[in-house]
């Protein structure tokens, strides 16, 4: 009796099985086709918007294009979130959870040098001075591959179990001075709330490897980042008598020096990395006036709360001891920006095997710690997210030789575009059919 009952709950069970593997691949086929008929159109609106970068909080025609496509698509969209942030909506044909996709919209003060036919020649005014504009980081990419994904779920949404929620963020870069903006700005909004509230949320980074190819990594996969200024004044006198005043100049460069000597003799480096960069100086006025105060600013990465705090204290101690064995006086002022940017273990293993599927498992590898930042870690405070690296570097270059974001010459391979819009739909689609 108990034998004869097993025969047809077997048949059941196996039916279920063929039916969702046949599910699974038919979304695959409609994934792929979608990501084939929109590659040329993601090449295009990435040119676009690589052509027309716009700094963070300044996004506003940026904004307006995406808004536009989205819209076109009929997808329920709200513009003006942190600024010049979009958001929007895509219902699927059946009932389920909610997923949210991230690419983040802005673009860096860097002058472009690629001599590309869509090169940017724009420029904006940055911290009082006129900059050259460019998307030096990449994210005109992730701008247009969100763009592409949100055409090919449209494309195949009454087959889509659950709601997609997509998120273009501006200031990712950071707000400028005396803003808010950004990420955290977004969350604060609502972003993560709302009449749909995702349970988890991806996003991807274009990045300096082989065109296609995918690196992640589980926990902390990028740093923490902290920014300084510091202001160090001495005594202004003429350049040919340095002992009538107090020389910032030689201060800042004693300062400079002695803190590059915390992370690597001060930290025990064997338990987290941390670095400390000056990125900017700035002081005097002429050749021959020692002046009287000199700023600087500077990042801080780590990815362990502990070493940080630690990095921190020594830091200050530093800087004000040297200030005052020279005469003059050094004054830190920290700005925490981003905390780790870390991959929800159990997220990660179970969508690792949909980024395999999509690139090929020879091409998606573990990644090692990232001493980059990104605000995307605000989200995964809040929700699971994952978030990994998009190779995009130029053909039959080294990766040694590619040049790496916030560079002048940084590259993007449009050959990997399409791999970034199936990722992140399979990415979607696969996690909304598992819940």
């Amino acid at each position: 009796m108990f034998k004869q009952g097993l025969i047809p709950l077997c048949a059941g069970i196996c039916a279920g099985v063929l039916s969702l593997a046949a599910d699974a691949s038919n979304l695959d086929d409609a994934i792929n086709a979608g990501s084939d008929a929109v590659e040329a159109e993601v090449i295009s609106l990435r040119h676009h918007f690589h052509q027309n970068p716009e700094l963070s909080n300044r996004e506003f025609e940026t904004s307006k294009k995406i808004a536009e496509f989205l819209t076109g698509l009929g997808l329920d969209v709200q513009t003006g979130v942190a600024h010049t942030g979009v958001v929007a909506i895509l219902k699927g044909g059946k009932p389920g959870v909610v997923v949210a996709l991230r690419a983040d919209i802005d673009a860096l003060p860097v002058t472009e040098i690629t001599g590309l036919p869509y090169a940017s020649v724009k420029k904006a005014t940055y911290l009082g001075r006129e900059v050259g504009v460019m998307h030096a980081c990449g994210h005109d990419a992730h701008t247009s591959i969100l763009l592409g994904v949100a055409k090919v779920l449209t494309g195949m949404k009454d087959e889509i179990p659950g709601v997609v929620k997509f998120i273009f963020q501006p200031a990712e870069e950071g707000p400028p001075k005396g803003e808010e903006g950004g990420a955290a700005l977004m969350i604060k909004q609502g972003v993560l709330g709302g009449e749909y509230v995702p349970s988890a949320i991806f996003g991807l980074h274009v990045w300096p490897g082989k065109a296609g190819s995918i690196i992640y990594r589980p926990r902390g996969a990028m740093a923490a980042s902290d920014s300084f200024t510091l202001r160090v004044s001495g005594k202004q006198t003429h350049g040919s008598s340095p002992w009538l005043g107090v020389d910032p100049i030689v201060t800042s460069a004693q300062i400079i020096n002695a803190i590059q000597t915390i992370p690597s003799r001060q930290l025990d480096i064997t338990n987290s990395p941390a670095v400390i960069t000056i990125g900017t100086i700035r002081g005097g006025v002429r050749h021959n006036i020692i002046p009287e105060t000199i700023e600087m600013t500077g990042t801080i990465r780590t990815f362990d709360e502990k070493v940080r705090e630690s990095l921190l204290a020594k830091l200050g101690k530093t800087v004000e001891a040297i200030g005052e064995s020279t005469g003059g006086k050094a004054i830190l002022e920290l700005t925490p920006n981003t905390p780790v940017t870390y991959n929800d273990v159990a997220l990660t293993n179970q969508m690792v095997p949909s980024l395999e599927r999509v690139a090929g498992k020879e091409n998606v590898t573990l990644s090692p710690v990232i001493m980059a930042s990104e605000d995307f870690a605000f989200f995964q405070k809040e929700i699971p997210g994952l978030y990994f690296m998009l190779g995009v570097g130029e053909d039959g270059v080294a990766v040694k030789d590619m040049p790496s974001n916030h560079r002048p010459d940084f590259f993007v391979n449009d050959r990997a575009l399409k791999t970034g819009v199936r990722s992140i739909a399979t990415l979607a689609v696969d996690y909304l059919s598992s819940k």
